[in-house]
């Protein structure tokens, strides 16, 4: 694998180094096996895989703190594992169980957790962006310095409703950071072919909001840019933009076959740029870890995924009786 430029920060320790590379092996590990059940027809409906974007999550998650929210799109199960969800409770909703987030009912897409704030998955494209804007005003409303983490992609960057939040945003000093994964590709068209302007960040500027571009694929870089952001939310100062630059492996879905692209040009991705690959060299050329120790981690991680997707097996089914919880139906209507 070619060497990356960017080395690891002098004020990276060892801990914070392997806990990155835990948390993204993590997500990759545990995306490779739901691509596997979807495969097995274990999973129903959609399922859209984060492989290859992992340090967008996990960099962010390192600014986070405890009481700031986050609420994205469909390519959401990163998101969910990298806020601390438990990845049974995450496989079992994947696979339609009673014991997943949403006792079953909301698959892929639609999984929630107000013990970890994460606000969704959400299948409109650039639906979450408002509803981002609306809990960051409900804490600026409250005075509790919190901030809320809005995800999107480079196809809803085009989006109306997203410059609608932007302006209200920017109006109300909203404590948002709004996070664009511009993983080059939306859907099927790239970013080239769909949107005019050079970076998508920079649209902010008509409103005032300040933003970057930063490499979505080093995970240190966007940490920093994360923390950044979040001091500038929590000074009261505003809405910020984070484009992040990052690439994803696997087509849009699984029934994606991605002919779009060349299947050279996803390789040297992987060889150049795989955001895993960065840390694993950071802490091998730092002597902070060995191959047998990396080597353990990966078994370790590999177990937690595979327990998981046992428990997403053995956990039942929701009752016919499920369908009636959650919604705002009080009554079951008589001729039902």
């Amino acid at each position: 694998m070619a060497t990356r430029k960017t080395a690891s920060k002098p004020n990276t320790s060892k801990e914070e180094l392997l806990s990155y590379y835990r948390e993204m092996l993590l997500i990759r590990r545990f995306e490779e096996k739901a691509g596997q059940l979807y495969g097995m027809g274990l999973i129903g409906g959609f399922c859209h895989l984060y492989i290859g974007q992992e340090a967008v999550v996990v960099g962010l998650e390192a600014a986070a703190e405890e009481g700031d929210k986050r609420v994205t799109s469909y390519r959401d199960h990163g998101h969910m594992l990298a806020c601390g969800m438990d990845p049974k409770g995450v496989m079992a909703e994947l696979t339609g169980r009673e014991g997943g987030y949403s006792k079953g009912k909301g698959g892929s897409m639609h999984m929630f957790s107000r013990e970890k704030h994460f606000y969704g998955g959400h299948g409109i494209v650039g639906a979450q962006v408002p509803i981002g804007a609306g809990l960051a005003f409900a804490d600026k409303y409250k005075d509790n310095k919190r901030v809320t983490f809005a995800y999107f992609g480079d196809g809803a960057a085009n989006q109306g409703q997203v410059y609608e939040t932007y302006n209200m945003a920017e109006l109300w000093d909203l404590p948002v950071i709004f996070v664009i994964e511009n993983n080059q590709y939306a859907m099927g068209t790239s970013v080239q072919r769909s949107t005019k302007s050079p970076s998508l960040w920079e649209r902010g500027a008509a409103y005032g909001i300040k933003g970057e571009e930063v490499d979505g694929m080093d995970v240190l870089a966007v940490k920093a840019a994360g923390e950044k952001a979040v001091a500038h939310c929590r000074a009261g100062k505003g809405p910020y933009i984070l484009e992040m630059k990052t690439y994803r492996y696997r087509g849009h879905s699984m029934s994606d076959p991605a002919k779009y692209r060349t299947r050279e040009e996803v390789q040297k991705m992987r060889e150049e740029r795989d955001a895993i690959e960065h840390v694993r060299e950071m802490l091998l050329s730092g002597k902070h870890a060995s191959e047998d120790e990396l080597k353990a981690i990966d078994k370790e991680i590999k177990e937690i995924v595979n327990e998981s997707a046992e428990f997403s097996k053995i956990s039942p089914e929701p009752a016919l009786e499920e369908l009636w919880t959650d919604i705002y139906a009080t009554e079951v209507p008589q001729d039902a």
